[in-house]
């Protein structure tokens, strides 16, 4: 955590350039051969066809002047918005772990799952992240927008919506009813509220079984995992909306929501996974067996195979349509993110199709680790592509504003995790199928 923050410090301290040195790095990069077309050198006022005296070419040589100083200061605002970027995805990123294993854990309790009650405390620990990440994501959004210069989400500056601003945008004014930093911060704040108190309930409900005389903490944790279902739906919806797809407030996708889900559906599993199996070889899970390990690689793998239908199914058809306003999404990461944005596809799909479609490797610890960490890297580039696109635009790079923020909070998820795992038994003492999951074979 420490070196994690002393390196977003650094990011957050490299990030503003000067005018002058944006000019001398751009002109760097296109004599190296870089993004030599979009940053053309052009011609200063004072040249030849820059004099006023010779009518229209000096309307033509002040016109490409201005665009030229209206270019690098749109990559001076890229340069700056990185590490707001950078700290935004990873934050994101683990949060949207712990809520993935909150909603896996209500589905196994809703359910009634006999294989999966040896794997409880587990996720519980994993969920006790959730409230302080989910807030520092929301922190981190409205503070780019206040403190910050709009860093991450275009919509928060307030003259994209007045008429009277050169900068006025007719489609984001247009939503402005909806997307406006008040609404959005409340909005956050119910969401929040909403998973804090399932949670926390269910928690309580959980270690409550342990000593109860009677099945009513079970019967009650069954009927509210069954009503956060519902609001799991409609909020992780709408977090997906405001959260991620607002940083390009032009585009949008109905089947969204669903793949923020998948994606945050299958980090999560990878997670409890790991977890089990770093904690087993510890000899503190000696009850959980081969078996459950492998159901959990068979989720691993199959919402590997989900998130990437999903990923398909949006890709397609915006593609094959080739509307103008929703293709620009996908193009704009084909051009300027093709590494990220097809080794992503690779590492969310083929590896852990290659590597988990055996039924034997899914009993291997070190080889599910290794699938799990392939995963867990290609849903963080998943969320990279979603974000860095619309903020940095080309100016990306994996470095240390990056690295540092992963460590940050991967410190902090697992120190929150962790601690929470060491407040209750690691195993349900009365849960009514305690047994069953006990002796759970396949």
């Amino acid at each position: 955590m420490i070196l994690g923050a002393v390196g977003v410090g650094y990011g957050f301290f490299t990030s503003h350039l000067s005018f002058e040195e944006v000019e001398t790095m751009l002109a760097e990069k296109e004599h190296g051969g870089g993004h030599g077309e979009q940053t053309a050198h052009v011609a200063p006022a004072h040249d030849e066809h820059a004099k006023p005296a010779h009518g229209e070419h000096a309307e033509v040589g002040a016109h490409h002047v201005d665009k030229h100083v209206e270019h690098i200061e749109h990559v001076q605002h890229q340069i700056a918005n990185r590490p707001w970027s950078a700290l935004y995805v990873a934050a994101f990123f683990f949060m949207m772990i712990a809520l993935g294993v909150l909603a896996f854990y209500a589905i196994q309790i809703a359910s009634q799952a006999g294989w999966s009650p040896v794997l409880f405390r587990v996720m519980e620990g994993i969920t006790a992240y959730l409230l302080p990440g989910a807030l520092i994501v929301l922190a981190i959004a409205v503070a780019s927008g206040t403190i910050g210069h709009y860093n991450i989400f275009i919509w928060m500056n307030p003259d994209f919506s007045d008429p009277e601003s050169v900068h006025y945008d007719k489609l984001i004014a247009g939503k402005s009813g909806w997307l406006n930093i008040g609404w959005f911060a409340v909005r956050g704040l119910i969401f929040i509220a909403g998973w804090s108190l399932y949670r926390h309930f269910a928690r309580k409900y959980s270690i409550a079984q342990d000593t109860a005389d009677d099945n009513s903490n079970f019967k009650k944790s069954f009927r509210i995992a069954a009503a956060f279902l519902v609001f799991f739906i409609y909020s992780e919806s709408i977090m997906s909306w405001d959260w991620i797809m607002s940083v390009d407030p032009h585009w949008f996708s109905t089947l969204f929501g669903w793949y923020v889900f998948a994606s945050m559906f299958v980090s999560g599993i990878t997670v409890i996974a790991l977890v089990t199996i770093y904690l087993k070889s510890k000899g503190v899970l000696e009850f959980v067996n081969e078996n459950h390990l492998h159901d959990v690689a068979k989720f691993m793998f199959a919402f590997s195979i989900f998130w990437t239908y999903l990923w398909f199914s949006q890709f397609m058809l915006i593609w094959y349509s080739n509307i103008p306003e929703e293709v620009t999404y996908f193009v704009t990461r084909f051009q300027d993110y093709q590494l990220p944005f097809l080794g992503m596809v690779v590492m969310n799909f083929v590896f852990p199709l290659l590597l988990l479609m055996n039924a034997d490797y899914k009993r291997i610890p070190w080889f599910v680790v290794m699938a799990g960490l392939v995963i867990l890297f290609g849903h963080y580039i998943d969320i990279f592509n979603m974000i860095m696109p619309a903020t940095v635009g080309d100016q990306w790079f994996i470095g240390i504003p990056e690295i540092a923020s992963v460590l940050l909070f991967a410190g902090l998820f697992i120190f929150v995790v962790f601690t929470a795992l060491t407040k209750a038994p690691l195993l349900v003492k009365r849960y009514p199928f305690r047994k069953e999951s006990e002796d759970f074979h396949y």
